[in-house]
């Protein structure tokens, strides 16, 4: 069962993924009225492969990167998200976005590193609209499958988007396709950190690997593999337990904020429509 689930995670068709990802793009944004993208630029795998594939789909001439650091953001990662734009020649605006996260925090002194990583997280957002509003463009998602899926991102904050081409991409898929498109080796080789404080790893917060996670993800929720079922595949129940209560705990994350209903027709219930309806 192990090595099923491993083969599972394999892109065996990587050009028609990439091409059925940038078709996804292009259609969206053009049914929206759109034609530029603004990303997120972190110097990470994930916006790096977005940003790939957003010039592939709408052209370099309409796609806006924006890096965002904090004063602990590593020097490493705002030059991967420069040698990003550099590659790809696109638009590109550095942000410091330490002197408004600092403000806030000057009336909390005490605030734990979580508070202050949702914290920038959310700022960086704020960015990202004003600069679609001001571009006229829409934000283009970087989150991947097994981040939506435990819930490893900061709601309003890094999980927000108009569009998500990577929402149905495990972490490990991504690494696959991000080579394939021709993101740089230093990005992609790079351990996986959201860059919060100093010697952070996705990884190392999570407490696995995403090569181990993905496996039970991918048993779990493309599979439909129950907990027992997991186990005696040959996972350790510990883990196993750890990953699906991650995955049972963020469901409110991955759902539309709830609308009591009370008139005969409700927006998220009864009124629903195409995202393209009436354009």
């Amino acid at each position: 069962m192990k090595d099923r689930l491993i083969e599972l995670l394999k892109i065996e068709d990587k050009e028609f993924i990439r091409n059925v990802l940038i078709h996804f793009i292009r259609e969206e944004f053009y049914k929206a009225g759109f034609r530029k993208a603004v990303i997120g630029i972190s110097g990470g795998v994930d916006s790096a492969l977005s940003t790939f594939l957003a010039v592939m789909a709408l052209g370099k001439e309409n796609v806006i990167g924006i890096s965002m650091p904090y004063k602990t953001s590593s020097k490493s990662s705002v030059e991967d998200a420069r040698l990003v734009a550099e590659v790809l020649e696109i638009e590109f605006h550095e942000i410091d976005i330490t002197p408004q996260v600092d403000a806030y925090y000057e009336r909390f002194p005490d605030a734990d590193n979580i508070r202050r990583g949702n914290k920038m997280a959310r700022e960086r957002m704020s960015i990202l609209y004003d600069f679609a509003h001001w571009k006229g463009a829409l934000v283009l998602g970087t989150s991947n499958k097994s981040e939506l899926l435990i819930g490893y991102s900061t709601r309003w904050g890094d999980g927000a988007h108009d569009i998500n081409p990577l929402g149905d991409l495990y972490k490990t898929q991504v690494w696959e396709m991000a080579e394939f498109v021709g993101v740089p080796e230093r990005i992609v080789k790079k351990k996986p950190s959201a860059d919060l404080w100093p010697g952070q790893t996705d990884e190392g917060e999570i407490g696995l690997s995403y090569h181990l996670l993905d496996q039970i993800l991918v048993g779990y929720v493309d599979l439909r593999l129950r907990e027992e079922e997991l186990i005696k595949a040959g996972y350790s129940e510990q883990i196993v337990k750890k990953v699906l209560k991650m995955v049972q705990r963020s469901q409110y994350k991955r759902k539309v904020p709830i609308i009591c209903k009370i008139a005969q027709r409700t927006v998220d219930k009864d009124f629903l429509y195409f995202r393209d309806w009436g354009l």
